[in-house]
């Protein structure tokens, strides 16, 4: 087990406050995390104005306020009951999220669902500068090119600062602007924020309400290989289902009430853009009450684009140790987001309005690549080995989980392959796609609920013939290191 992180943080006390670690283990002493941190992690990570719009996707389609309110609140909860479980897995092992996944994928073999993780992060980041740079302009008049620069550079200088500082600059966002989008919600619950009686007809369609439905389960799921880099400094004696709940709790309370929110902006407002509809309800209800509603909700975007970049960076080292061994210390992972911040920021600049759309598309692509990896990692965590892994093996490139397992491998490809038929893929530059099933079904999109169930049965499968006594031993010789080397 490499000691380098440790030695780093004796030798370089100059960059204060910058965190340590990057891809390695965080022993027991260093684990300063609090529970109680995790829910406003979660819930400002989903209170900003990139998840208004998504109550705009039912009633662009037909479906009522009411109607779509349900279908959010309904694919928030399951996708974050995934996600949620996904928490507990960082104060058991200490672990990035996307290192702990060799486990299933082989040392090597992970670096399929890396590749997946990465270009997630990094479109949410190309989507979220495009975002700020046309929404701030628009509603403030600021010049977008310099909008872009500066959300990008605050962006990374708070990836670089790292996990403590991502956890306290989401808590002071969310005290900011927790306040504003309340009293923007009681105004339009009594009638004092504007609006007016649509002119178009709402009501229940079941293509719209699974579109919303869907839109809504990912929007979180697509947050898995985030949760553990985030939880990985709790205690080891931390309750998982205390994890779980405050993650779960954070993370769907505050989608579910701007899912609803977007909903009403969309049908009473006309509202087209999150962050202009924010700022006209909130208008209303008095002058410049919106206005900084609008910017906090941007801010927390900013923030949010920040947690990605974070996310990003230790997944592309985890992938460059896949063939290359890299030395887990800030330096690496300071330099890593600073080349992904260039990369995002040169992407963001070419593209288009209309771009954003391809963007979006990508991203549904990118659901579906998830899906089979949270299947077979929640599955072997909670039902094969139960939490039990030998983290020196994790590192080790000859280690007992192999460079290629086929196990995780072939479960995921026939998850994957499973959901081909009921794929509905919008238009992703000349090409689109609707598998038979799904024009079956009037061209409704389910296939990730049939990657999640075919997945997890795959796996089960696969590994019935494996027993978990046989890596016993390794993982005991595993502790015994860690301990020699960590106290």
């Amino acid at each position: 087990m490499d000691t380098e992180p440790r030695q780093e943080q004796e030798t370089m006390p100059a960059i204060r406050g910058i965190e340590v670690h990057s891809i390695d283990w965080i022993p027991e002493r260093e684990r300063h995390g609090k529970l109680w941190h995790q829910a406003p992690l979660w819930f400002l990570g989903n209170f900003q104005y990139f998840t208004i719009p998504i109550g705009f996707i039912g009633p662009a389609m037909g479906l009522s306020l009411w109607w779509t309110a349900l279908a959010g609140l309904l694919g928030i909860v399951v996708g974050t009951f995934f996600m949620a479980f996904h928490g507990s897995q960082g104060p058991k092992l200490g672990l990035p999220q996307m290192i702990q996944s060799r486990a299933q994928f082989g040392y090597r073999g992970v670096v399929i669902v890396l590749f997946v993780a990465l270009f997630t992060y990094m479109a949410f980041n190309v989507t979220d500068q495009v975002l700020l740079a046309q929404g701030i302009s628009g509603a403030y008049g600021w010049n977008p090119t310099a909008i872009a620069l500066v959300t990008v550079i605050a962006a990374a200088l708070l990836a670089i600062f790292g996990h403590d500082w991502v956890h306290r600059i989401f808590r002071i966002l969310l005290v900011i602007s927790f306040p504003l989008v309340t009293i923007i919600t009681i105004a339009i619950i009594t009638g004092h924020a504007g609006g007016f009686a649509p002119k178009t007809h709402y009501g229940f369609k079941l293509t719209a309400f699974m579109a919303e439905f869907s839109a809504a389960a990912a929007y979180n799921i697509t947050y898995a290989p985030y949760v553990s880099d985030y939880s990985r400094y709790l205690p080891s004696r931390t309750k998982s289902r205390s994890v779980i709940f405050s993650v779960f709790f954070g993370a769907s309370s505050s989608a579910i009430w701007l899912i609803a929110l977007g909903a009403w902006l969309a049908i009473h407002l006309s509202a087209n853009d999150g962050l202009l509809g924010l700022k006209t309800a909130g208008n209303n209800v008095f002058g410049g009450l919106g206005s900084v509603a609008a910017l906090t909700s941007a801010l927390a975007l900013l923030a949010t684009m920040g947690m990605n970049a974070y996310g990003a960076s230790l997944t592309l080292l985890t992938g460059i140790d896949c063939f290359k061994k890299v030395n887990p210390t800030r330096a690496a992972r300071i330099v890593s987001i600073l080349g992904l911040a260039i990369v995002w920021y040169l992407i963001g600049d070419m593209i288009t309005t209309s771009a954003v759309n391809t963007v979006f598309t990508a991203l549904t692509l990118m659901l579906y690549l998830l899906v089979p990896w949270t299947a077979t990692n929640l599955i072997d965590f909670f039902y094969v080995r139960r939490g039990h892994y030998a983290i020196t093996d994790l590192f080790s490139l000859d280690g007992i989980y192999h460079r290629w397992n086929w196990r995780g491998i072939t479960a995921y490809a026939i998850g994957f392959a499973a959901e081909i038929p009921f794929m509905v893929l919008p238009q992703l530059g000349s090409l689109s796609y609707i598998g038979p099933v799904a024009k079956l079904l009037n061209d409704t999109d389910i296939s990730w609920l049939v990657g999640l169930v075919v997945t997890a049965i795959a796996y089960l499968l696969i590994t019935r013939g494996f027993d978990p006594k046989t890596e016993e031993q390794a993982i005991a010789k595993s502790e015994a290191t860690l301990k020699a080397d960590f106290g």
